[in-house]
Formats: structure tokens, C-alpha cells, sequence
């Protein structure tokens, strides 16, 4: 018996130690392990269950006592979830950031604490970029470059973006994904499918399972660059009309599926007051061009930029038109939104249908709230320009649509006839706000209440 477990002993010694050797030989880091990935995420997701489990045994419902420690619950909870994505990384930490998103739909505790994943994003050595470019382009760095800045100008979740300059002295930005990232994301997905299943099983009213379907359907999507190439260059055209609307040009010659090389556009991003006081950017422009872009995508092309953060949108006074310009990055991921006739109808009643409505139309609440909080932060509320242009567009929208349905030409001049009133009383109202936001407005104002 003695002799067995000394061999069953000396064999586990030796595999535990080959083990070893193979996996210091290889530099891997135990991060990348499946086993470890997994067993990080089903241990936090046990943690988090057990405390909803039994935190509520011994305190009543509804009391000021129970609200106080739900929201402590709520708030522990998001800080192992938060934990758990900057530890896992990659696919984890790109479903962190929509979480953190989702301000209608989680409590303020998890939206509040899971934002600050944007500022934690992995970032990859210089070694593994490098090895990226030779393995997708077939060249080094020289070859292909004059100059490569080491150090990225941004670092997100699934990618990095370098500044660099080609050959033929243009300027880019290279953005390379991190060579862990696509063989790790299908198998995360699955880890996420699995411990929501058994969340759901453990309460039943848990409704995210729609989370991991988004993520199996999107994360392809979004690890193809080739695919962020042609958005960009779709909506690019879709949007030429708008003169302030700049989409960096692609270079499809260092593009692959792991790398999409553009051009370099640099800007203050949209939520920068200073930045665009500094370089005499009016921000009530900015406002209003903002509203229209967004609205034209959701309503008129029902094609929607589907991560529109204040990071993701810069401006720029051109210096050869002396124009001021909004640049529109990251386009990765857009919608279909199919339901752009409905939207009209349901954004003024939107709190009571939220629970009804098609999950793209968090899409329009999300693109909403970037809008209203840049009018916030610009001081330019006051104007409604955003609001004023969606509704021209949901205007424009809808006649279009009851045009398509009908067949008589005196009903089709009778919807183009309602459709110019609409319009003209929005012009009008426009006008009124901004006579009454303007110093003749505030003149008459005054003299109004002295004469009264």
C-alpha cells in the first residue's frame, strides 16, 4: 500500500512539475486558463447569489430597513461584479460596460459602479501588438511604418489604438485587437449563459438572459474589423449631406479582421466645454448637429450607431475650412432599428412602455441620454435643439411611412400638406426659443414685466 501511494505520489510530483516547467517555458499566464476563468466567474456568481439568498431572512419587507440594506446588497454585489470583469477581462468586461449602460433598467448601484469599467480596459504589450501585425499583415513594424507611438492613444476592452505614420508621410490610427480576445470570447459567452441559467433557476424574476443572446449575436460582430471598416464607410454615405459630420477614411490595405488602420483625426470629445471654448467651437452648433445626425440614423435610415458615448464622438475646427466638425468613431456594432415608424409614437410615453417596447429601443433611450446629458454639460438645454430635430425627423418619418401605405394621391397631398404645417410649427417654435434665450429676448422680457 505504502509502495502505491509513494508512485501515485512521485507521478503526481512529476506531472505537477512538467506542468510547471511547460507553463513557465510558455509564459501563459493562468488568466488565459478556461479553468480559471470560469471558476473566478462561478465562484463571484455564488457569492453574489447566497447574499440576495439570505441578507433579507430577518428584516421586513418594505421597511426603511430593508430599502437601506437592499441598496447595500445592490451595492457589494456590483463591486464583485466589477471585480470579476477586471479580472477576467476581454468579453467580460465589454458586457460590463453595457451593464453599466442600462440606467433604466438596473438599480443606481450597479449602473453607477460598473461605468467605471471604461477607464479599465486591459492593455496590451507592445511584444503582442507587434505580433499581431506580423501574424494579420505579413510585415514589421518598420515596413509598414515610418513611426509607430508605443504608447496607445486609447485602450478599450477588446482592442488598443496606436498613432503611427506610412511611408508616404500620412498619418493613421491602428487599431489592433488583443490576440487573447477572440479565442477567449466564445468560451466566456458560454461560461455567461451557463451561471445566468442557474442565477434564473435560483430567481425566477431575473430577466438578463436577453444579455447573453445580445452578446452571442454582437461579439462576432465586433471582433470583425472588416465589418467596423464597412459601417463606417456605409454611414460615412449615408450621412455626406451633413458637412460637419467627419468619418475617418479606412486604409483596407493594412485592414484585416484583427486590425483596421484609418485615418488619424484628432478632436476634444463632444462633452468638453473647455476644449471647445479653447478652440472657439460653438456649442449650441454642436447640440443641434448632434440631433440631427442621431435622428436621421434612427429615424430616416433606421441604421444606428450603436455605442455613442461621449468617447466615441469628437469635434474639431478644421484647419482648412475654418468649420467646426463632429467626428463619429467606433463603428463596430449598429442596429436595424426596425421599429423607427413606432418611435415617434412611443418616446413621449416612454417611462410606462418600457417594459413593452423591443429591447433597440434601449438604443434610442441610450442615444437620448448621451444627447441630453452633452446639452447638460454644453449648457445649451435651453434650446432643445436635440429634441427639436428628432421630432422633425420623426415627422419627416412617419409621413413617409403613411405614404407607403396608401395609394390615393389626394391622401398622399394631404399627408405631405400636414407634414409641411408640422414642420413650419417646429420652425416656428424653434425660432421662439431662440429669440427668448438671446439678449433681444431678455430685453423684451424685461421691458414686458416693467410695462405690466
Amino acid at each position: 500500500m505504502a509502495g502505491h501511494l509513494l508512485k501515485i505520489s512521485s507521478l503526481a510530483t512529476a506531472v505537477f512539475a512538467t506542468s510547471g516547467f511547460y507553463i513557465y517555458g510558455r509564459q501563459l499566464d493562468l488568466n488565459d486558463l478556461s479553468v480559471i476563468r470560469f471558476g473566478r466567474a462561478a465562484a463571484t456568481t455564488a457569492i453574489i447569489s447566497y447574499d440576495y439568498l439570505t441578507a433579507f431572512r430577518h428584516v421586513e419587507y418594505d421597511t426603511e430597513d430593508y430599502w437601506a440594506l437592499k441598496s447595500k446588497v445592490h451595492l457589494r454585489s456590483a463591486e464583485r461584479l466589477r471585480d470579476l470583469c477586471c479580472a477576467n477581462r476581454g468579453t467580460f468586461i465589454k458586457v460590463g460596460q453595457h451593464l453599466g449602460a442600462l440606467d433604466y433598467l438596473l438599480p443606481e448601484e450597479y449602473t453607477s459602479t460598473l461605468k467605471v469599467l471604461h477607464s479599465r480596459a486591459p492593455q496590451s504589450s507592445m511584444e503582442e501588438i507587434q505580433q499581431v501585425i506580423r501574424e494579420d499583415l505579413g510585415k514589421e513594424l518598420s515596413e509598414l511604418f515610418v513611426t509607430f507611438e508605443e504608447k496607445p492613444q486609447g485602450a478599450a476592452s477588446l482592442a488598443q489604438v496606436h498613432k503611427a505614420v506610412l511611408h508616404d508621410g500620412r498619418t493613421v490610427a491602428i487599431k489592433v485587437q488583443h490576440p487573447k480576445v477572440q479565442r477567449q470570447s466564445s468560451k466566456d459567452i458560454v461560461v455567461m449563459e451557463v451561471l445566468l441559467r442557474v442565477v434564473h433557476w435560483l430567481f425566477p424574476d431575473f430577466a438578463f438572459m436577453w444579455l447573453v443572446e445580445e452578446a452571442k449575436k454582437n461579439m462576432p460582430l465586433e471582433l470583425d474589423f472588416l465589418n467596423e471598416g464597412q459601417n463606417a464607410e456605409r454611414m460615412a454615405n449615408m450621412l455626406a449631406h451633413f458637412p460637419f459630420l467627419k468619418v475617418p477614411m479606412i486604409h483596407w490595405d493594412l485592414s484585416t479582421k484583427r486590425i483596421l488602420t484609418m485615418e488619424f483625426v484628432e478632436g476634444g470629445q463632444v462633452n468638453e466645454r473647455d476644449y471647445m471654448k479653447k478652440h472657439g467651437i460653438n456649442v449650441n452648433e454642436i447640440s443641434e448637429n448632434l440631433g440631427k445626425m442621431y435622428s436621421e440614423m434612427i429615424f430616416v435610415h433606421g441604421f444606428v450607431h450603436c455605442d455613442p458615448h461621449p468617447g466615441n464622438v469628437l469635434v474639431r475646427k478644421c484647419t482648412q475650412s475654418n468649420k467646426t466638425e463632429i467626428i463619429l468613431l467606433d463603428h463596430g456594432l449598429y442596429q436595424d432599428v426596425e421599429i423607427r415608424t413606432n418611435a415617434a409614437l412611443y418616446l413621449p410615453q416612454i417611462s410606462e412602455l418600457l417594459n413593452r417596447v423591443p429591447r433597440q429601443m434601449l438604443l434610442l433611450l441610450k442615444t437620448n441620454d448621451l444627447l441630453r446629458g452633452i446639452e447638460t454639460t454644453l449648457q445649451t438645454r435651453a434650446s432643445s435643439s436635440s429634441f427639436i430635430n428628432m421630432s422633425r425627423c420623426c415627422i419627416r418619418a412617419m409621413a413617409r411611412h403613411k405614404i407607403s401605405k396608401t395609394q390615393s394621391r389626394r391622401r398622399r397631398l394631404q399627408i405631405t400638406l400636414a407634414e409641411s404645417l408640422s414642420l413650419w410649427r417646429l420652425t416656428m417654435y424653434e425660432l421662439f426659443l431662440r429669440v427668448k434665450g438671446s439678449t433681444l429676448g431678455n430685453w423684451l422680457t424685461a421691458l414686458l414685466a416693467f410695462l405690466a
